[in-house]
C-alpha cells in the first residue's frame, strides 16, 4: 500500500495520451510491469515520503503443488525517489503437505487515481525457502515477485503477485497498512 497524501495528480502530458492516466500495456510478465514502472516513474511528479508497517494475508498456488494460505508483514519505506518505495517484507505460507516461507524485497510505485484510491505496481527479488515435514526435505532458492493491485488512503489494500523461480505463481491477498509518521 503506498500512501500518497501531498501527491499532485498528474494532468495531460507525455505519456498519458491526454486523459491523466497512463496507457496500459497488456499483461505479459514481468517485462511489461518493469517498463510500465519506469513509464510512470519518469512522468511522475515527486510524493511525500511517509513510512508505513503493514500486514497481508490471502492465497497463493503453483502448478503441481497444492494451494496454501498466506500470512506476512512488511516495512514501506517513505520516498526514495520519484515516487519509488522500497518494501521488504517476510511471509509464510502453509498447504496440505508444504511450508514456505518468502523473504522478498519489492520496490513499488504509487499512482493515485479518484476517491483515495491508488494504483500499485512493482516487483522484487525473494528468497524463497521450502520445507516438507513429513519427509523432512528443505530446499532454499531465489525468485522474482511482480505485483499489481489497488490501496486506498485509508490503509486498505488488494493485491495480485505473479512469481517466477522460486517463487510462488500466484499469490492472491489483502492487508492493512499503518502509516508512520
Amino acid at each position: 500500500m503506498v500512501q500518497l497524501r501531498g501527491h499532485r495528480r498528474r494532468g495531460p502530458g507525455p505519456g498519458t495520451g491526454g486523459s491523466g492516466r497512463a496507457r496500459t500495456a497488456g499483461t505479459r510478465g514481468p517485462l511489461v510491469v518493469a517498463l510500465a514502472l519506469v513509464a510512470l516513474v519518469a512522468t511522475a511528479p515527486p510524493a511525500r515520503a511517509q513510512s508505513a508497517v503493514g500486514f497481508h494475508g490471502g492465497f497463493a498456488a503453483d502448478s503441481g503443488q497444492p494451494e496454501q494460505v498466506f500470512g506476512g508483514v512488511f516495512f514501506q519505506s517513505g520516498d526514495i525517489g520519484r515516487g519509488i518505495r522500497l518494501r521488504p517484507g517476510i511471509d509464510g505460507a502453509t498447504g496440505d503437505w508444504l511450508r514456505t516461507a518468502t523473504i522478498g524485497v519489492d520496490f513499488v510505485y504509487g499512482y493515485p487515481l479518484n476517491n483515495g484510491w491508488t494504483l500499485v505496481a512493482g516487483g522484487g527479488p525473494a528468497v524463497v525457502i521450502t520445507r516438507i515435514p513429513d519427509l523432512d526435505v528443505r530446499d532454499t532458492g531465489v525468485g522474482f515477485h511482480s505485483l499489481f493491485g489497488f490501496g486506498h488512503d485509508n490503509g486498505f489494500f488488494a493485491e495480485v503477485r505473479l512469481g517466477s523461480g522460486r517463487a510462488q505463481q500466484l499469490k492472491v491477498g489483502v492487508g492493512w497498512a499503518i502509516v508512520l509518521e
